[in-house]
């Protein structure tokens, strides 16, 4: 597959642009959400990434959840979209990204955990009321915006 934020890269070094993507909230049959434990950074957050060129968001939570976890995703419901300056995130290696992000729930899936190690330490389903504190910076606003509405849900 391309690689589409690689090629731009090659051209505009590591200057901010923006970056769609899609990330996908797990859920297993005790209601705990699956964390991904990336490489980059000693931060645990949702698996996805970023969007290749024709696809659509589904195509794109749908790949990324496979390629980071193995896990296949049936049926996606779109949870919210995310954008502006809180998306900001700055890579270790300096490429910096504005993101717009669509995060999707899914509880129909497939496979076993196999974890990508090129990307990730780890991937396990936590308790939603025991959730790792070294969040991805991103990615914390919409774990705890997820954790409140299932809370009112439940109510």
């Amino acid at each position: 597959m391309a690689d589409y934020i690689g090629d731009l890269r090659k051209l505009i070094g590591t200057r901010p642009i923006i970056m769609c993507g899609a990330n996908v909230i797990l859920l297993n049959e005790k209601e705990e959400i699956l964390l991904h434990h990336r490489v980059d950074r000693d931060w645990w957050g949702l698996p996805g990434g970023a969007m290749e060129l024709s696809e659509s968001l589904e195509q794109t939570a749908g790949r990324e959840v496979f390629e980071e976890i193995g896990i296949t995703c049936g049926k996606l419901k779109l949870f919210n979209i995310y954008s502006g300056k809180e998306l900001y995130y700055k890579y270790p290696d300096g490429n910096e990204v504005y993101n717009i992000t669509a995060t999707y729930i899914c509880k129909d899936y497939s496979g076993e955990i196999m974890v990508d190690l090129t990307e990730g330490r780890d991937a396990k389903f936590f308790p939603l009321n025991n959730i790792p504190s070294n969040l991805s910076s991103p990615i914390k606003g919409i774990i705890e915006e997820f954790i409140l509405k299932h809370r009112e849900l439940k109510v």
